[in-house]
């Protein structure tokens, strides 16, 4: 199960909905946060209106350094076990640092591991370098991105080159609120040449490309903005 905690576009009117991502990934028995949010007491109060206990997060994915997606993570330490975070190294000598102040930092490689069927696509490069999260299922992957600044393309490429298995779903931010309706066009039809199945883009990919995506894919379209709740199936 997926939980949408912290997202710019709104879903649950109980949530305070603010730029930046943060999702809670339930997968058999592993909990795992991508992404903080950038206000961790906003995080912090989506959660518990959602009755979701910090306490039970097992280790944290930081897809890039951006602080919409990594400023709620000293306020979540502070309430949580001190669960592992894995970044990239692109984070910097002086950010990884800090963070080993308060927890146990993980810098990933490609297909490095962060819980069973759970493995990260190590720093990909272009514009900001940012990992993904990929999830192995009996449906196929799914891939969840916080923004993709490399290319969602690309990210999708890097999950099917390291796994060689079909992709189910693609979710998060894909960064495409500034591209032009053919630059869209083109993208959701490398989505479909690659063979995903279904796709819930939010936080920075626009509201045109997400209305583009919704006429494509039509019920295989999932709405995920804060709040929202994706089940997936191992």
């Amino acid at each position: 199960m997926i939980t949408i905690l912290y997202n710019n576009v709104p879903f649950d009117t109980r949530l305070t909905t603010a730029w930046g991502f943060a999702s809670l990934v339930e997968y058999g028995d592993q909990v795992v946060l991508f992404d903080t949010g950038g206000d961790g007491q906003i995080l912090l109060d989506n959660m518990e209106v959602l009755s979701v206990d910090p306490g039970r997060i097992q280790s944290v994915v930081l897809s890039h350094a951006h602080s919409d997606h990594t400023g709620g993570l000293a306020t979540l330490l502070r309430v949580t076990s001190q669960p592992p975070v894995y970044l990239t190294s692109s984070f910097g000598h002086s950010y990884i640092e800090k963070a080993r102040q308060r927890t146990t930092v993980i810098e990933v490689t490609p297909g490095q591991a962060i819980a069973e069927n759970m493995l990260s696509t190590g720093e990909l490069s272009g514009g900001v370098p940012e990992q993904a999260l990929v999830m192995r299922t009996s449906k196929g992957l799914v891939i969840m991105t916080g923004c993709a600044h490399p290319g969602i393309v690309q990210i999708v490429e890097k999950a099917i080159e390291l796994t060689g298995e079909p992709v189910h779903l693609v979710l998060g931010g894909f960064h495409l609120g500034d591209k032009r309706k053919a630059e869209i066009a083109a993208i959701v039809a490398d989505f479909r040449r690659l063979g995903v199945q279904r796709v819930a883009p939010s936080h920075c990919t626009g509201d045109r490309a997400i209305a583009m995506f919704e006429d494509e894919y039509g019920d295989d379209f999932l709405p995920s903005g804060a709040g929202s709740v994706i089940i997936i199936e191992d």
